[in-house]
């Protein structure tokens, strides 16, 4: 148990330190705190709008696509106890918001032809936004587990989910009438990833779990001497997120 604590604190940091912490989705934020009606008093500092949850529930994912999802972040990233489990961390519900949003959507996303098999070093290539390769690819795993296992992904044994997430990864799992799956593996892992480290007003890093476990101290970019001074130590201070200073 130690072995895989300790290697799933190396993996936090390393991904941390690969670049892809940072999330590109936006949600639209809670309503600020009503202004106080007296004009006739002096000037004060605005008060600070209200800090909103994230709403609970699916805005976009259908129920088959919840049960995948859900079996897929607990997988990925499974308790080890004094760390959440994906569904604890928020992780299905940063990945809901983040296809039903304009990231999802395809935004600043090149969507024209032609549609060629790309290179590894040409990026994403394929005629579909990340929410049509996240439903399409979902629908297309799910039968291809059904005709391999009898079920569907969210069924599966562990070491069934296992087999069938390094397939896609491989790419050699064949999803019939959808996407390659080497494509859709890396939306999902990317989903993953980017829920773990996204600031908690996204859905995901619930309770800055994440950020408490590297040291990360959050929005506040305040911190070039303590790089310094807490280099490979423990990092004292609570980390910051957009709502505690919204």
């Amino acid at each position: 148990m130690d072995e895989f604590k300790e290697s799933r604190r190396t993996f936090l940091r390393g991904t941390v330190i690969g670049g892809t912490a940072a999330a590109s989705v936006a949600l639209p934020l809670a309503g600020l705190a009503q202004q106080a009606a007296n004009t006739a008093a002096p000037p004060g500092p605005a008060p600070a709008p209200a800090a909103a949850e994230v709403p609970a529930g699916y805005v976009f994912l259908t129920p088959e696509e919840q049960a995948f999802v859900e079996t897929l972040v607990d997988h990925m990233s499974p308790a080890d106890g004094d760390f959440p489990g994906g569904m604890d961390l928020g992780l299905h519900t940063f990945i809901d918001r983040a296809l039903a949003q304009d990231w999802g959507k395809g935004d600043r996303l090149y969507t024209n032809g032609p549609w060629k098999q790309g290179t590894p070093n040409q990026g994403y290539q394929l005629p579909m936004t990340p929410a049509q390769l996240a439903r399409t690819g979902i629908r297309t795993a799910n039968a291809a587990c059904t005709e391999k296992y009898g079920k569907s992904f969210d069924q599966l044994t562990e070491a069934q989910r296992e087999e069938v997430l390094k397939s896609l990864q491989a790419g050699s799992m064949e999803l019939k009438d959808g996407p390659p799956s080497k494509e859709f593996f890396a939306l999902l892992l990317q989903m993953v990833v980017e829920g773990t480290f996204a600031d908690p007003i996204y859905g995901g890093n619930k309770d800055k779990a994440a950020w408490k476990a590297i040291g990360f101290p959050g929005v506040v970019a305040t911190h070039a001497l303590d790089i310094v001074n807490y280099r490979n130590k423990p990092y004292p201070t609570k980390p910051l997120s957009i709502a505690d200073l919204a």
